[in-house]
């Protein structure tokens, strides 16, 4: 399989503007996340999106995510926040954008705490992301889901 460069990487990250777009927070977000365009993102939907996402990032293709493969994530999430001149939330630092931001880091992911991520744990984390997005509890995202905080 060929690699997406991972400039190119931050857009399946997170979608561009992910928390807002024409001032709505969440719809590029659906758009990005919602594979069957249903107009929502299911749990199944979000943890297909998340394995994409590690794999883009594994540069080194080994299954798990190396101190170099994090710093790459750190970077693009940095230039998405400088990119966002979002308030309220919207962006990555407040509101819904803090549990993704969260959920980009090796803490989070770290699930049996040896301090390696692997893709298993990479996409299992997903379901607690899934949760603390869901602001309603349905069971879907939707960009209600993203309003404020």
């Amino acid at each position: 399989m060929t690699r997406i460069p991972p400039v190119l990487a931050a857009l399946f990250l997170i979608g561009g503007p992910a928390f807002a777009q024409q001032g709505i927070p969440g719809v590029h977000f659906i758009e990005q996340w919602d594979l069957n365009g249903d107009g929502h993102v299911t749990p199944e939907e979000a943890r297909e999106k998340r394995g994409d996402v590690f794999f883009m990032f594994d540069q080194s293709e080994d299954g798990n995510l190396q101190p170099g493969e994090w710093a790459m994530i750190a970077d693009h999430l940095a230039a998405e926040e400088g990119n966002q001149g979002q308030g309220g939330g919207q962006g990555m630092g407040k509101g819904p954008g803090r549990f993704v931001k969260a959920a980009m880091e090796p803490p989070f992911n770290d699930l049996d705490g040896n301090g390696v991520v692997t893709k298993e744990e990479f996409v299992k984390a997903t379901d607690t992301l899934f949760a603390q997005l869901d602001r309603n509890g349905d069971g879907v995202l939707t960009a209600e889901d993203f309003g404020r905080r």
